[in-house]
């Protein structure tokens, strides 16, 4: 591939960056609801994950455009949620002020096919459920799911979530500790990460970075989308990806 093409890849799957990552959380949306028993409801603009008190609600905007149909369910779907409310909207259209939620915005960033160098760390893939569940907890302190607490194993990351197709979960070791944990998703020709996590008692040991090198070896010949905290941002950037929008979050306080 010449690089005058390569750069008229990057820049067409730059432009595309929302909507991959829109479909790509979609798949693992879907994933986590049916491996939870939640409801999933599915629309042309939008996908929703109804999970109980603890869970709450995940709403996925999938298209720029919600017709007001659409823009009215996802409404009564957030006043009536049993639990917290999560909205991603990666195309940044909705204003979802009128239902009291909180906002912020985070960059949907992208990474072109390309080798990776070796985790630092061992980092494993998930197979048995005590490493599911010690990626659960990483990721429940990580990101300071409080929800979830008092742990109950197989809440967060029941063990039918790594039998759904496309979907792996790793963890990285420090002397055979668990230290940290992520979530890969591979749908329609894209990859993408989730629930990326170091335990405080490894943080700044190069623990993330190993779980991102040892997630991206196994889709190095595939385009990589993920949404980035401002934390987070220099690390992916520093892994080849780049900012390709800004997409907006709502959430329940």
């Amino acid at each position: 591939m010449t690089t005058e093409s390569r750069s008229t890849d990057r820049r067409a799957l730059l432009a595309e960056a929302p909507t991959l990552q829109a479909r790509n959380s979609a798949s693992f949306w879907t994933a986590t609801g049916a491996s939870r028993g939640h409801e999933v409801i599915r629309h042309r603009g939008f996908l929703a994950v109804d999970g109980d008190e603890r869970a709450g609600l995940r709403i996925l905007v999938q298209e720029p455009d919600l017709d007001p149909g659409e823009a009215a369910e996802v409404g009564e779907l957030v006043r009536r949620a049993a639990g917290s409310v999560i909205v991603e909207d990666p195309f940044s259209s909705m204003d979802l002020s009128h239902l009291g939620l909180r906002t912020w915005q985070m960059p949907v960033m992208l990474r072109l096919p390309g080798p990776v160098g070796a985790p630092a760390p061992d980092v494993t893939r998930v197979r048995r459920p005590e490493d599911l569940w010690a990626a659960e907890r990483i990721v429940i302190e990580g990101f300071e799911l409080d929800r979830f607490e008092p742990h109950r194993a197989g809440e967060l990351f029941p063990a039918a979530l790594i039998e759904q197709p496309g979907v792996d979960v790793f963890v990285a070791s420090v002397d055979g500790v668990p230290a940290g944990a992520g979530v890969s998703v591979v749908a329609d020709g894209i990859a993408s990460h989730y629930w990326i996590a170091t335990s405080s008692a490894f943080r700044s040991r190069g623990v993330g970075r190993a779980v991102m090198l040892g997630a991206l070896a196994h889709v190095t010949d595939l385009p990589a989308t993920l949404t980035a905290s401002k934390l987070g941002r220099p690390l992916y950037e520093s892994l080849g990806y780049t900012a390709a929008s800004p997409a907006t979050w709502w959430a329940s306080s």
